[in-house]
């Protein structure tokens, strides 16, 4: 979010933008390791879970209800809690105004960390800081690689949007594509904000954004649907998320377009897609590994007083390209629901 990944980038070699995500990524498997192994008598290394003394930890996204992506984050989370002895408790708004009273909710729990997301950073900032009054370490992943450290958080994990972007836009350069449709099912989300334009920076073709309501999937096929009846031109479809983009393999139907369909992240019904053709290809980022590490880590500085980085540099977990070349290295463990 059970199997643990390998920390180390997704199957297929990344664009020259994204080769940097590969060091960090190495980190992580430091980070792993040293998560894995201990000495004298704090961990139980033979058994596979740590001896420390139980902690509390706080997990709280801006992931909306029901969404794939945040259960992989969740699986790879509570890997990490079962392994280090950690209590952990999951919760998640979409509004950032609500996240940010989770966020309230756990200090007022007396939790020993929180994990948490920055889409929306400025409405965290408050919360974040009351946090950090009460002695609480916070971590990042997944949102606000460039908020972290000015919001004082100790480590941030997770992909730097702007590279997976801009090697999007390559990567239809390389397919030969002419107008792509970046779809944002979120306004006001940094992060997806990011990724489009990224893509609007390298790819060479005409690029237009479609803002949609990601919270009513009905609402996003059709609103896909209109614009490419409306402008059949458009020969690439650019989406966000693995549902959405299964759902605009639909409109791409409904509207009788040529139009090809790419994404960002990752699912099992997603893999097939990719498999099939329907998908050209998918951004990983690896959510798992996001929450696995996220947690992870709050553990190590509780137990050790490590923690990555340096606070100064994130540790990336993507971007790395999955094409219908291959897809089928990681389809089993998409089979098993951790990617």
């Amino acid at each position: 979010m059970n199997m643990s990944p390998t920390p180390h980038h997704s199957p297929g070699t990344p664009p020259r933008a994204a080769r940097p995500a590969l060091i960090a990524v190495i980190a992580a498997a430091c980070l792993l390791a040293a998560g894995c192994s201990g000495s004298g008598g704090s961990n139980d290394a033979s058994a596979g879970k740590a001896g420390t003394g139980r902690i509390k930890v706080a997990l709280i996204t801006h992931g909306a209800r029901g969404d794939a992506f945040w259960e992989l984050v969740r699986k790879g989370a509570q890997a990490a809690a079962t392994k280090d002895n950690i209590d952990l408790t999951y919760a998640s708004n979409s509004e950032a105004a609500a996240q940010a009273s989770l966020v309230r909710d756990a200090i007022r729990d007396r939790v020993d960390g929180i994990a948490l997301t920055l889409a929306k950073p400025e409405a965290m900032q408050s919360a974040v800081s009351a946090a950090k009054a009460a002695g609480i370490p916070v971590v990042g992943l997944n949102s606000g690689i460039d908020a972290w450290k000015s919001e004082g958080l100790l480590e941030y994990f997770g992909q730097d949007e702007s590279v997976a972007g801009r090697a999007t836009g390559d990567k239809l350069d390389e397919l030969k594509a002419k107008h792509a449709l970046c779809v944002i099912h979120e306004q006001g989300n940094i992060a997806l904000e990011a990724r489009c334009a990224g893509v609007k920076k390298t790819f060479g073709g005409e690029t237009d954004m479609l803002y949609v309501n990601g919270t009513d999937m009905d609402a996003v096929g059709t609103a896909v649907t209109a614009r490419l009846r409306q402008d059949p031109s458009v020969d690439e479809v650019v989406m966000l998320g693995a549902q959405f983009a299964l759902a605009a393999v639909k409109s791409v139907k409904a509207a009788g377009s040529k139009a090809q369909v790419a994404t960002f992240d990752l699912n099992s019904s997603l893999v097939k897609s990719v498999q099939s053709g329907d998908v050209q290809f998918a951004v990983d980022q690896q959510p798992y590994l996001q929450g696995y590490l996220a947690v992870d880590s709050l553990w190590l500085y509780h137990s050790n007083g490590n923690f990555s980085g340096g606070g100064s540099a994130p540790v990336l977990t993507g971007p790395a390209f999955v094409t219908k070349e291959n897809v089928s290295s990681v389809a089993k463990f998409a089979g098993n629901g951790t990617r």
